[in-house]
């Protein structure tokens, strides 16, 4: 046996949220546990999130997860969860540009004359 100390270092995932604690332009949320159960197979995957928002570089988001066999931390950087909130977005765009589709196709098809057109002569 060795009689040097053995040392913990600390993990990326630690370093990231103590460099954003406490700092006076950075706003974050309380942690939120978010637990989701497969259908079929019943096992539970807990996830915990937060996220941290510093002035005029973004928001950085942690997620802790957990399932009966693994826990994994991760620190997405602002890059990242900018990405993820663009795409996010650019889908909500599309379905509802494909609903505003379908919608005005059922009116046009039960005779409805869109606002814009109702003052105008036939």
């Amino acid at each position: 046996m060795s009689d040097q100390p053995t040392y913990r270092t600390v993990d990326k995932f630690d370093r990231i949220m103590g460099a954003l604690v406490n700092l006076p332009d950075v706003a974050h949320t309380k942690p939120s546990t978010v637990v989701a159960i497969s259908p079929l197979i019943g096992e539970a995957q807990t996830f915990i999130i937060q996220t941290f928002r510093q002035t005029e570089i973004g928001d950085t988001i942690f997620v802790q997860y957990m399932d009966g066999e693994s826990k994994i931390r991760l620190a997405i950087p602002p890059e990242a969860a900018n990405a993820i909130a663009r795409q996010r977005d650019a889908i909500t765009t599309k379905n509802r540009k494909r609903a505003a589709k379908a919608e005005a196709a059922k009116r046009k098809a039960a005779g409805i004359r869109p606002g814009f057109m109702k003052n105008r002569k036939a």
